[in-house]
C-alpha cells in the first residue's frame, strides 16, 4: 500500500513537471506584437503598430476583383479585417490542394470569427470563371462569408502577388506578366492592409503558427 502511494505521489509529480514546462514553453515562445514586412526579403522590421511611420509603410494596394459569388471583392472588403492571402488555380495537379485544404483549416479555426477573413487569387483567371470558382468553392467547403475565392484582371491578380504581397521567393529576379505565377506561400494581413508574416502554405507547422500569429494579431 506504502509502495502504491509512493508511485502515486511520483506520477503526480512527473505531470505537474511536465505541465509547467510546456506552459513556460508555450508562454516563451510568443511575442506579443509580430513584426511588419515592406519587401521580398521578408526581413522583419519591429514597429509600435501605433508609430506614426506605418502610415507611409508599405500597404497592399487597392484593387478590385469578382469573388466566387460574381460579387465586387475590393479592399474596403477587408476594411478593419486581419485576412491571409494565398495564390491557386482550381485545375492546379500539384501543391493547390494542399493549400486549400490548410486554408479549410484556418477557415474552421475562425469560422465564428467575423475579424478573419481568407482571400485566394486564381493565377488562372482567364480560365478561373465565376461558375467555375462556384463550382469549387462548393466541392471544398467553402464559406462564402468567410473565404473569398477571386479572379479578375491577370495583370492586377500578378502585380498584386509579386509586388504588393511579395509571395514569389526568386529575389532580385524581374519577370514579366507572361511568366507563371505559382507559390505555396500564405501571407498574413493585418487591419490596415500591411504584411505581419508569411508561412508555407504546404506545412502543418507553419500553420498552426498562423494561427498562433493572428491571435496574436487580434490583440494589438
Amino acid at each position: 500500500m506504502q509502495s502504491l502511494a509512493i508511485s502515486l505521489l511520483i506520477l503526480l509529480g512527473l505531470t505537474s513537471f511536465f505541465f509547467t514546462c510546456n506552459k513556460v514553453s508555450e508562454k516563451s515562445s510568443r511575442v506579443e506584437t509580430l513584426p511588419f514586412y515592406d519587401d521580398a526579403t521578408f526581413t522583419p522590421r519591429w514597429i509600435d503598430p501605433n508609430h506614426a511611420v506605418l502610415e507611409t509603410f508599405h500597404q497592399i494596394s487597392p484593387f478590385e476583383l469578382i469573388n466566387q459569388e460574381g460579387d465586387t471583392v475590393t479592399e474596403k472588403t477587408f476594411e478593419g479585417k486581419i485576412y491571409v492571402a494565398d495564390f491557386f488555380f482550381t485545375t492546379c495537379p500539384g501543391i493547390c490542394p494542399k493549400m486549400t485544404a490548410n486554408m479549410s483549416v484556418l477557415q474552421e479555426a475562425f469560422l465564428d470569427d467575423d475579424e478573419v477573413m481568407l482571400l485566394s487569387h486564381s493565377v488562372t483567371p482567364e480560365t478561373d470563371s465565376v461558375p467555375l470558382l462556384n463550382s469549387y468553392a462548393e466541392k471544398k467547403g467553402v464559406n462564402s462569408n468567410k473565404w473569398h475565392l477571386v479572379t479578375g484582371d491577370r495583370q492586377l491578380i500578378y502585380q498584386l502577388g509579386r509586388k504588393n504581397y511579395f509571395v514569389e521567393e526568386d529575389l532580385g529576379l524581374a519577370k514579366s506578366l507572361d511568366e507563371f505565377l505559382h507559390t505555396e506561400n500564405f501571407v498574413l494581413i493585418d487591419k490596415n492592409r500591411h504584411i505581419r508574416g508569411i508561412y508555407n502554405g504546404l506545412n502543418t507547422a507553419s500553420i498552426n503558427q498562423l494561427i498562433t500569429d493572428i491571435k496574436t494579431l487580434k490583440e494589438e
